[in-house]
């Protein structure tokens, strides 16, 4: 008989036997899935987890992950992107059409403020900014063409707490959709469907994968017919993540509990210590008092609720910003980076006032953000110390 190696290599027989269990799940990769007959290819399902398609349509590994992340949210399902990001654009093409209003707050994450005024507006959807601080803006800014409201908690620079129940409730007496970009809550700070919110989006990026080496995003619902349209628009984007990276993630979300702590343990110590700074003119906390929306953060997450690692501070009008830009450059342990939730403390100076509605902004120094990462707050103070000596 003629020997055949490919053949005989790719179809070999063997399967292992059934029952293997381990403390991590498996890592299943594919694009195509293998039907048993051409009844079950015709038969299976790929909108519902009954089975699988193909790759796009979700493996044994995405499938885990989704359902951890929905219990984590208090959702019954979600869908995974390859970001954060792609998670807002899957929620804004699913729900927006042209002559549509997509209504986002002034603080919102500036992507998503960018994907509005690009993509969006060209495709004929308006949107507009409102005060995330204060629901009467919200209302009065609600028309016959809005079908989609973004709240957010904090702003993601400036960390204004904002009153999600009565945004949310502005939304609801006027049957607006309802969107939550919860990735600073991680899903455990406070409840974002409790809240009232229709879908919870989340920067996997972030706090559940912890290593700063990831990008993923999830869309997490309650409502089986919105996540039904949702999904149909995941499948048309052709929206995939890797099974490695979703094996990094399942491998990173039992100790979120753990290293969520710690990054707010150490975020308030530092935010505290920075309150009395002279150099200091403003410091952005939830958790603090007199932090905008500090009261919102209280009534929400409680008096000893969970409060993220972020922080921002506002400088001293009287430090201009070159030094300010030279105060980052001369942190040591602190790296000048984007994102945050890793186990590195991350720094960067941002212009608000280009980020902003004119005249919404009080402040008129340099704010700086902060992200807390694993490292000893007593390291991460003597290095923001002597990173001060440069503003003179």
């Amino acid at each position: 008989m003629t020997k055949q190696p490919a053949a005989d290599l790719i179809h070999h027989p063997y399967r292992p036997p059934e029952g293997f269990a381990a403390p991590q799940a498996g890592v299943y990769k594919a694009s195509t899935v293998i039907f048993s007959d051409v009844a079950a290819l015709r038969a299976r399902d790929w909108r519902h987890k009954h089975g699988y398609t193909y790759g796009l349509h979700g493996t044994p590994t995405t499938f885990q992950l989704e359902e951890r992340i929905a219990a984590l949210e208090h959702g019954l399902q979600c869908l995974l992107v390859p970001s954060g990001l792609a998670a807002i654009a899957n929620v804004d093409l699913s729900l927006l059409a042209a002559g549509d209003e997509v209504l986002l707050p002034d603080n919102a994450y500036g992507p998503s403020r960018a994907l509005a005024e690009g993509e969006l507006h060209q495709w004929g959807i308006t949107h507009q900014r409102y005060d995330a601080m204060d629901p009467a803006d919200l209302m009065r800014r609600i028309g016959p063409k809005t079908r989609l409201v973004w709240l957010e908690a904090p702003g993601s620079v400036t960390m204004e707490f904002p009153p999600l129940q009565a945004l949310v409730g502005a939304c609801r007496a006027r049957g607006i959709t309802t969107a939550l970009d919860n990735t600073w809550g991680a899903g455990l700070a406070f409840d974002g469907f409790a809240c009232g919110a229709d879908i919870v989006v989340q920067a996997l990026t972030k706090y559940p994968s912890g290593g700063g080496d990831v990008l993923m995003g999830c869309v997490v619902t309650r409502d089986e017919a919105l996540h039904v349209r949702l999904k149909l628009t995941h499948m048309r984007m052709g929206w995939g993540v890797g099974g490695n990276d979703v094996e990094m993630v399942l491998r990173s979300l039992p100790s979120l509990p753990l290293r969520y702590r710690a990054h707010d343990t150490a975020a308030r110590q530092l935010a505290r210590w920075f309150q009395g700074r002279p150099e200091v003119a403003q410091v952005l906390h939830p958790a603090l008092e007199g932090s905008p929306g500090h009261n919102h953060w209280q009534a929400l997450c409680g008096a000893d609720g969970l409060a993220a690692g972020l922080f921002s501070v506002v400088f001293h009008e009287r430090h201009a910003p070159d030094r300010v830009d030279a105060f980052c450059d001369a942190l040591r342990l602190f790296k000048l980076g984007y994102s945050w939730g890793g186990p590195v403390s991350l720094v960067v100076p941002y212009d608000i006032l280009s980020m902003r509605r004119p005249g919404s902004w009080p402040y008129r120094g340099t704010l700086v953000r902060f992200s807390v990462g694993l490292e000893e707050p007593a390291a991460l103070q003597a290095d923001l110390e002597q990173a001060l000596q440069v503003l003179g």
